[in-house]
This record gives structure tokens, C-alpha cells and sequence, in this order.
């Protein structure tokens, strides 16, 4: 079967920043424009995904990984058909550092149901942990999430550096949230690329940016998507747009992406 599937790593140098509601609300967009979803929590020790969502799943990633359930069993189908989410669980210790017999394990459970799939977006903690930067190797595009805060910046080159030393990857696309205007969120964007250049010598790309909606806390308290509780909202054209240039970007990477694995371990570099 040739995999048409886009698998998109949402990654954050810092907590706070909105990474699980940009990953939950640009699934959701992608949903609401007729593409088969698939989110996954990979937040193995702090997971909120479910809570976000106000499901309280009866099986999770963890239960799926120690073969209690199949993966098939712990999807939690949302808004209809097409649009899924596989949990985590939260305050698991033993589970939170991903060792390279388990995550092979899991990559050999999760492949035959991804392909059922137009995109894979993984909700991954925040930081460089271990098991951090094992789910960010492994997917397709990256995507960092950031604020305009000094604090968000800093940590999320620290975050890319580690990435780009220990598996060589080079590419990294942006994404500025909470920003009060699109020139903050350039001149949010402009620093951080402007270290990697000059340190890295690596160019992510500015996929965008999702303005400061009180919308969105709504949402939260009211534990929906932001594109169900407010599609009409300011954030939520900004989400909008994302969905649509991730498919431009998809489109774009097709014969690339029949060439490789939906989710692909890449080798720590010596």
C-alpha cells in the first residue's frame, strides 16, 4: 500500500504555550475540510488530550503498548466518523521514557491502522526528553509551537538544536500562537530562525500564526474544540488557514511520502 499518510509532530521548547489545543483545533479543521484525522496523545506522563475533550476513554496508549488492548480498542472516535483520537495516560512513571524495544513495538501495532488515515498528528510533550525527541524523529514534518515570550524562543532552539545534533534533522516548520498581530508573530518567527541560522545553519519555516482569542479559553472550560465551540472567531480562521497550507504542504510531498513508513524511527547520530 503506497502511504499518502501525513504524519505531523507537534513539539514545544516550554509548557503553556497551546501546543495541545493548536494540535487539537488543526486536526479539527482538517476534519471540518472532509480528511480523515487521526490525533494522538504522546504526552506519555501528563496527558490532557481527553480532558480537552471531556471523554473519558476506557483504554489508552499505554494499556495498547503493554498489549492489554488492541489500538483498534482504545481510539475514541470524535465529532463522527474520521475524526479519532488515541489517549494517553497521565501519572504512569514507568512509561514516560520510551525505550527503542517498545517504541518498536508500538510503531508494529499503530502502522496498519494509520494508513486508514489522511494525517497523524502527534501531541508531544513539552521539552527535550527522551521519548520527546523519539516521536519527533519519527514523523514526517515537525511542527514547533511558540509564544512571543523570550522563555518560549530560547527553550524551543534548545529544543531544535537537540534535534538537529542527536538525529541530524534539518527541518522544522513554526507556528506562533497567542500572538496579538502578524507583525508580533514575525518578529516572534524572525528570532528564533535568526538563531538557527547563525547557529545551526538551519531555515525553519513560518507556517503561520493563531491571534489571542478569549474564544479559546471558552472552549477549554467548556472542554469542545475551538472549531466546533467558535468556527467563526478570529483564532479560528487563523486555524483555518494552517489546515489548508498543511494540505498544500502534503500535497506537495506525495511521491515522498510513498517512499517511507507513516511513523519512521531515525538512527541517533554518533
Amino acid at each position: 500500500m503506497t502511504n499518502t499518510t501525513l504524519s505531523v509532530a507537534l513539539l514545544s521548547g516550554k509548557g503553556g504555550v497551546g501546543k495541545t489545543n493548536m494540535s487539537l483545533n488543526i486536526a479539527c479543521a482538517l476534519h471540518q475540510m472532509g480528511f480523515k484525522t487521526l490525533l494522538m496523545d504522546c504526552d506519555l506522563g501528563l496527558a490532557n488530550l481527553d480532558v480537552l475533550l471531556g471523554i473519558t476513554p476506557e483504554g489508552n496508549l499505554q494499556t495498547a503498548l503493554l498489549g492489554e488492548a488492541d489500538i483498534t480498542d482504545v481510539l475514541c472516535p470524535i465529532d463522527g466518523d474520521g475524526f479519532a483520537v488515541l489517549p494517553a495516560a497521565s501519572g504512569v512513571p514507568e512509561l514516560t521514557e520510551l525505550q527503542p524495544d517498545a517504541r518498536d513495538l508500538l510503531l508494529s501495532r499503530l502502522e496498519p491502522v494509520l494508513h486508514k488515515y489522511d494525517y497523524v498528528f502527534m501531541d508531544i510533550g513539552a521539552g527535550i526528553s527522551g521519548t520527546v525527541q523519539t516521536f519527533a524523529a519519527m514523523a514526517s514534518v515537525r511542527l514547533v509551537v511558540i509564544t512571543p515570550e523570550p522563555t518560549s524562543l530560547t527553550d524551543s532552539y534548545a529544543l531544535i538544536k537537540v534535534l538537529n545534533s542527536r538525529y541530524g534533522l534539518r527541518d522544522f516548520m513554526v507556528l506562533v500562537n497567542q500572538a496579538t498581530s502578524q507583525a508580533e508573530a514575525k518578529s516572534s518567527f524572525d528570532k528564533l530562525a535568526g538563531a538557527c541560522r547563525h547557529f545551526l545553519h538551519i531555515e525553519p519555516v513560518l507556517l503561520g500564526h493563531v491571534r489571542l482569542d478569549k474564544k479559546l479559553p471558552e472552549a477549554v472550560c467548556l472542554q469542545k474544540p475551538l472549531m466546533v465551540h467558535a468556527p467563526g472567531c478570529p483564532a479560528a480562521h487563523d486555524l483555518q488557514t494552517l489546515a489548508a497550507r498543511l494540505q498544500r504542504i502534503r500535497l506537495g510531498m506525495l511521491d515522498w511520502l510513498g517512499r517511507r513508513n507513516i511513523l519512521q524511527p531515525v538512527p541517533i547520530q554518533e
